[in-house]
């Protein structure tokens, strides 16, 4: 490299640059780059997802991969293989197919005379995953990665199962891929082969729903993809990021804690967001770090990255639950060794007068099956009404355990364990546990939280029933968050035996008869001051626009007074907007109904309906996909179908209906 370190250059942006690969296979593949970097030549980007670069991810893409580049880098965003722009067809999340892939992307990337030939990969959620896939695949440019939002457990810690519970964002998140994925590319971008891509994609889009149903218990299916199985195959350098109003927080601990490459791990108070632009603030300045690690891994400019902290985190000033915030008060903290695992913890146990010391325990816990409607989204993505409501409807449900007033600040700053000793009346049962916070108005602000599957108890590979009326151990850890409690208010545990919409139900109504509790807190000492200082939020200028629709959140609960019915009812419409520059017209609608009767699991049932639309000049298009869930005590049903409209007439449909059998869940 000629130029002054990170000057500002000019930059060209190429909106389909081909990347074809050993089988063919072209892949389309957004660039912004200097304008002479042919003649001196920067490092590269990645980021390769199935999110649709010309109309998916196009409104953060414009605040992030133009700012980059700018400061020497070329960001290179590809349609994977089967998506978007780009040909071939996708058969699943995180296959060899796609990993081997982005190992051919990477590999040609370095060896472009516009590349100096070292290359790094940053994503977040899908991203994020494969850029620790890719990472422990080692392809030799591949010299850092950010990763945001991600995980290390693709069964533990994803959308399909958690405690090895089934989360509902299993049936949603097919849904959704199911919709997305079988959209058209741009006629503007691919020509006339268009139509015969869409409609190659309508044929062969599988609805993923039903393969991940398909494996209920932690197999070679969920190993793959799961870098937990060996950390030290990760030897680029690591930085990872997430926001406590997310689900993927606990990659973040765990990476820093396990992984010998140099690793640097940041939790924020966001949701499911880069931290450039996300809710809930403070938002910090993302890109400015990210180019510090830029720099030092692929330019070798000592920014001193390495002697930042191990691991950041915003410590949340504990206040009155709403479903959406602007901004939590709180202060940043930092731990120079390791992430939480080395801080001490307080043991409080659960007694039949409440949470404090030993004593005895004698507690019944068995809920109705709509407890968990204040639970708010798996993660909250779509800026609507997702995060935990004021949990005392839930609370009161539960069987609850309370603590005294505290004398002191409370700082809880890691992964909560709570350990029990119980006893069911079936042989299938599961068991929420939240960590509230009650104010002295005597709302109830969720901490955190965790569910376990007690088939699970012992092991995700190879879950076994219940003994009846037997007593049997259960270790649960809550999810990491870092949150202080104020003097003056109160600790709650809360207990349950269901978590709906959250997670699907058990085949039947259990009781648990709770013999012995307690619950580890890690604590750190408390202080009132930042102990890092980031900058402030900076981006690129906003993609350029024009609203046809403004976009809107709806989340409501309905009971049906007849039949005792509770439905929690939820549309995220993201509006229509028209491209400024190229034209492209693009919008949609999510919708998902969840509906139980308190009294029976197996009135559990779940719909999603997505719309995806797009128009080009004289082109309109639309895709339509619907699907539904429900069980009795042996199988589980799906149903769906899928429409595709140009101009208004139905050019492709096709429905599925699928029964799996339950395997202790």
């Amino acid at each position: 490299m000629t130029s002054k370190l990170n000057a500002l250059r000019e930059i060209e942006e190429l909106p389909d640059l081909g990347i074809t690969l050993s089988d063919g296979c072209r892949l389309s593949a957004r660039v912004w780059r200097p304008d002479n970097a042919s003649d001196d030549p920067v490092p590269v980007i990645l980021e390769y997802l199935p999110y649709r670069k010309r109309d998916g991810t196009t409104a953060r893409d414009e605040l992030t991969h133009p700012y980059i580049a700018k400061r020497g880098y070329a960001c290179v965003r590809v349609d994977m293989r089967g998506n978007g722009d780009s040909e071939g067809l996708m058969e699943d999340e995180y296959t060899q197919q796609e990993l081997d892939d982005a190992v051919e992307v990477i590999n040609w990337l370095a060896a472009q005379d516009w590349c100096i030939g070292k290359v790094g990969m940053m994503g977040i959620s899908w991203g994020g995953f494969n850029s620790l896939q890719v990472a422990a695949l080692q392809p030799d440019p591949l010299k850092a990665i950010i990763t945001l939002c991600s995980t290390v457990d693709r069964y533990a810690d994803d959308i399909h199962y958690k405690g090895g519970c089934l989360l509902n964002e299993n049936l949603g998140w097919g849904a959704t891929m199911w919709c997305f994925s079988s959209r058209a590319p741009d006629p503007a971008l691919v020509g006339d082969k268009w139509r015969d891509m869409w409609l190659n994609r309508l044929e062969n889009e599988p609805f993923l729903t039903s393969k991940w149903l398909r494996h209920q218990a932690r197999d070679t299916y969920w190993e793959h993809g799961s870098v937990c199985e060996d950390y030290s195959s990760i030897k680029t350098a690591t930085l990872a990021i997430s926001g406590w109003g997310d689900s993927y927080i606990n990659a973040v601990p765990a990476l820093v804690e396990n992984i010998s490459a140099p690793v640097k791990g940041i939790n924020g108070p966001w949701i499911h967001k880069y931290p450039h632009f996300a809710i809930p603030g403070p938002r910090i300045g993302f890109l400015q770090e990210a180019l510090r690690w830029w720099d030092r891994w692929l330019k070798d400019i000592p920014t001193g990255v390495e002697d930042d902290p191990d691991y950041r985190a915003y410590l949340m000033d504990g206040i009155a639950p709403e479903r959406i915030y602007d901004h939590r008060p709180g202060r940043w903290i930092a731990e120079d060794k390791g992430a939480t695992a080395h801080l001490p913890v307080e043991t409080h146990h659960l007694t039949d007068t409440g949470l404090g010391p030993d004593g005895p325990l004698t507690a019944t816990v068995s809920t109705p099956q709509h407890c968990g409607m204040e639970a708010g989204e798996y993660g909250a993505f779509f800026g609507g009404p997702e995060l935990p409501g004021d949990q005392r409807f839930d609370d009161a449900l539960s069987c609850c355990f309370e603590g005294p007033v505290l004398d002191q600040d409370l700082d809880i700053v890691g992964a909560p364990r709570i350990r029990l000793t119980l006893s069911a009346n079936t042989p299938q049962a599961q068991i929420a546990v939240r960590l509230n916070h009650i104010l002295p108005d005597g709302s109830s602000s969720r901490i955190t939280y965790g569910v376990l599957n007690l088939t699970h108890r012992d092991s995700h590979s190879d879950p076994q029933p219940l003994p009846v009326g037997e007593s049997v151990e259960a270790v649960l850890d809550l999810d990491h968050i870092a949150y202080r409690v104020p003097k003056g208010h109160r600790l709650r545990v809360a207990i349950s035996t269901s978590y709906w919409p959250l997670i699907w139900p058990s085949p039947e109504q259990t009781t648990l008869q709770l013999q012995k509790g307690e619950i580890d807190l890690p604590l750190r000492p408390s202080g009132q001051n930042d102990e890092w200082i980031f900058p402030p939020a900076e981006s690129d200028p906003p993609w350029k626009t024009t609203t046809l629709h403004e976009g809107s959140n709806i989340r409501r609960t309905e009971i049906d007074q007849a039949s005792g019915h509770i439905s929690l009812i939820i549309e995220d419409d993201f509006g229509k907007v028209q491209d400024d520059i190229h034209g492209l017209i693009s919008g949609g609608i999510a919708r998902e109904t969840w509906v139980i009767h308190p009294d029976d699991p197996l009135s559990a049932r779940g719909n999603c309906h997505w719309t995806d639309e797009m128009q080009r000049s004289e082109i309109k298009l639309r895709t339509e996909t619907r699907c539904q869930m429900w069980a009795d005590r042996d199988h589980f049903y799906l149903a769906a179908q899928l429409f595709a409209y140009e101009n208004d007439i139905v050019v492709y449909e096709r429905d599925v209906e699928d029964q799996i059998p339950r395997h202790q869940i």
